[in-house]
């Protein structure tokens, strides 16, 4: 009678029992796992995106960056064309000089009047002194003549004599208080004239402001993204023009699952592990958690009192902190995919 090999009856048993044991322990493990930690890989790297906008209009003359060209802040990175600005400068120098030569005579006007105004009060004063001589000369004729003492015609050439004077006061003062009244309005010149010298000198600082404008400068230190200028061009004041992609500061956003969001909390550790380099593991920390799932502030949030409502597992933006940022910034780029396992134990 034939003996059975003990190692064909017991080896398939052997093999299934390792392959049972082997999936066991890898199943407990990954349960143990699953209860210590909340995963997902619907999360991207993200940093801040910075649009250069030119603040007037023109044909550009130059562009000094090519795309994906680092930048320092402050670098200039375009030029406008600015000979028409700078013609329109000079004709409004020009206009100033006319204003302020409207300012001088205006106050030469005033200060010729003042003088007339003096030389007639002069005059008038002159000319009272005279009128009261005549006045009592009349006075003292007039009693002479009572008196038999001189002609009727010496006192009537008297008081005639007196009349004329009294006459000539009293246009005198006339000829003042018409001169005077002109005053007001040789002022109210002035002050035009100076209100419009003003307005050239604040057009003329804003003209000096705005030749500033032609060159374009880096407003923050990072990467050139994707420009969409070139010389030649006409372009209109705020419209963008490239995008400066910051590459000091870069953090993640993992969108967890509303089930999920539970058992997150601020200061949570994270391992953070890019598609494009998985053998390279990043450590992380929760540093904010979304007050509303990003359906609600996308384009177009659902409307779920529309009448055929179908539920969907929403989703919660996260911000991690990359902890070891220093040491990885050479292989992060904004918007690389990546998965998120948070420690929640």
């Amino acid at each position: 009678m034939e003996t059975k090999n003990p190692i064909k009856t017991y080896l398939p048993r052997i093999i299934l029992f390792c392959v049972l044991a082997v999936g066991l322990y890898l199943g407990y493990t990954k349960y143990q796992y699953a209860q210590a930690h909340e995963d997902t890989d619907n999360a991207q790297v993200e940093t801040y995106f910075v649009p250069v906008l030119p603040r007037m209009a023109g044909y550009v003359k130059a562009v000094n960056v090519k795309d994906y060209d680092v930048v320092k802040k402050g670098e200039l990175i375009l030029e406008i064309d600015s000979d028409e600005a700078k013609l329109a400068l000079d004709e409004m120098e020009a206009d100033l000089l006319q204003a302020q030569t409207d300012v001088e005579n205006a106050k030469a006007n005033i200060s010729n009047l003042s003088m007339t105004i003096k030389s007639n009060e002069a005059n008038l004063k002159a000319n009272y002194l005279r009128k009261e001589k005549a006045r009592k000369d009349a006075d003292r004729d007039a009693a002479l003549v009572s008196e038999n003492a001189i002609t009727r015609k010496q006192g009537d050439d008297s008081k005639s004599a007196y009349e004329v004077l009294s006459a000539q006061y009293d246009a005198g003062l006339a000829d003042i208080s018409a001169t005077k009244s002109r005053m007001p309005i040789l002022q109210a010149a002035l002050h035009k004239s100076e209100a419009t010298l003003a307005i050239k000198r604040v057009k003329i600082e804003q003209q000096k402001l705005k030749l500033t404008y032609s060159k374009v400068h880096a407003p923050s230190s990072g990467r050139i993204g994707k420009k969409s200028v070139e010389a030649g061009q006409f372009i209109q004041a705020g419209q963008p023009l490239m995008t400066i992609v910051q590459d000091s500061t870069y953090w993640v956003v993992a969108n967890f699952k509303e089930t999920q969001v539970s058992r997150l909390k601020i200061g949570g550790e994270a391992e953070l592990k890019l598609d494009a380099y998985p053998n390279r593991i990043l450590k992380g920390r929760i540093i904010s958690i979304s007050e509303s799932t990003g359906a609600k502030t996308s384009l177009l949030p659902p409307d779920n009192a529309s009448g055929n409502f179908v539920k969907v597992t929403q989703r919660v933006p996260v911000k991690i902190e990359i902890l070891d940022l220093a040491q990885n910034k050479d292989i992060l780029r904004a918007g690389l995919s990546l998965e998120v396992s948070v420690d929640v134990k």
